[in-house]
């Protein structure tokens, strides 16, 4: 049976490797190069710390145990463990945070002033934070050109370039998809098409509000090693890559942000990133680059993954993918090659499927 999963993000990107190691036939069609653009302008911070409630926080904890298993069949250095210090929140709401991932079992632990000191010596530390030391960050660019060398190693084959404009079927069963030059069959197709979910499945008959949520991403120049973790401070967060560069989004909560409308300069927001990230670290800082993506988020915040429509279309979308990702992409697989997901798998998922727009 041909599989095409269009998009080459890093969940089209893993969930093609997935499938191709199950010995599916497997082409990935994209728009644009590998990586798309919401990859390519990601934080990639892997975490399980921020959640929406308790199955979304057991959702994203099975991932971070999903990105170590994945390293034992994909070789890549792109994805790093060097863990979290957070002090986002204050007073009350840091003990209430503290609190609650300890309830849920969450690797995390209070470090005071002079412990931080040691762990970031370069930044004047506050009075507590929280350190995730099980929490990490990936290249997700990179993780997902990774991802499709491996799958076309085990004969996945790659189109890129090609806009798909609509999908197919017939008899309440897909057959396909469109683009401006006529049609490409296939027996199952997989959406992990970001942000243009909504317009495919509307194609369809399927329902799903997806908000627009921009995000922007500065790069400073090359700088010496500065940082040690991840780090997430009230009105920043903020890490520095193998190259020596500081990442950091232009919202103050990045994680949380719900804003829909980009109105101001990007300069002038990466300039006052940059001011926020001079403070932090103590020392001025210019940015380089700023980049502008729209992240995939469903319009009740969570993931939604799984089969819909018409007989073979199975879609996947969702912030974040650095974390997720290769949970969604093994479930995806495991499903789309007709096996029965374990038990953990199904309810993992089960409050993920599509149909909750419908039912």
């Amino acid at each position: 049976m041909k599989t095409i999963v269009i998009g080459a993000g890093i969940i089209g990107a893993l969930t093609a490797f997935e499938l191709a190691r199950r010995g599916a036939e497997v082409t990935v069609i994209d728009a644009g190069p590998p990586a798309g653009a919401a990859t390519g302008s990601s934080f990639g911070w892997i975490n399980a710390s921020f959640y929406e409630n308790e199955d979304h926080f057991r959702l994203r904890a099975a991932a971070i145990e999903a990105h170590h298993a994945l390293a034992g069949t994909l070789s890549t250095t792109a994805v790093q463990w060097q863990g979290c210090l957070c002090w986002e929140e204050q007073g009350a709401a840091f003990d209430a945070q503290f609190s609650a991932l300890q309830a849920l079992g969450y690797d995390v632990r209070c470090v005071r002033r002079a412990e931080f000191a040691t762990l970031e010596p370069q930044i004047r530390p506050p009075e507590r934070a929280l350190l995730f030391a099980g929490e990490g960050a990936a290249d997700i660019a990179e993780l997902a050109r990774n991802a499709l060398d491996a799958a076309m190693a085990l004969g996945a084959q790659l189109v890129t370039g090609l806009r798909v404009t609509g999908l197919v079927s017939h008899n309440e069963k897909i057959t396909g998809m469109r683009w401006s030059g006529g049609v490409i069959d296939a027996d199952r197709v997989v959406l992990a098409t970001g942000t243009a979910t909504e317009q495919l499945l509307a194609d369809v008959g399927v329902p799903l509000p997806m908000p627009d949520r921009p995000g922007l991403i500065l790069r400073t120049g090359p700088m010496p090693p500065l940082l040690a973790h991840i780090l997430v401070s009230p009105g920043q967060e903020l890490r520095q890559l193998g190259d020596g560069r500081l990442l950091a989004p232009t919202a103050a909560a990045h994680q949380s942000d719900r804003t829909e409308n980009i109105v101001e300069n990007p300069q002038v927001l990466a300039d006052l990133a940059a001011g926020r990230v001079s403070r932090l670290i103590g020392q001025h800082v210019t940015w380089e680059s700023v980049s502008l993506a729209w992240r995939p988020v469903p319009g009740d915040g969570v993931p939604v993954i799984g089969s819909c429509g018409p007989a073979g279309l199975y879609v996947t979308t969702m912030h974040s993918g650095a974390t997720l990702a290769p949970l969604v992409a093994r479930i995806a697989a495991t499903e789309i090659t007709g096996a029965a997901l374990g038990n953990s798998d199904a309810m993992l998922v089960a409050p993920y499927r599509p149909q909750r727009f419908t039912d």
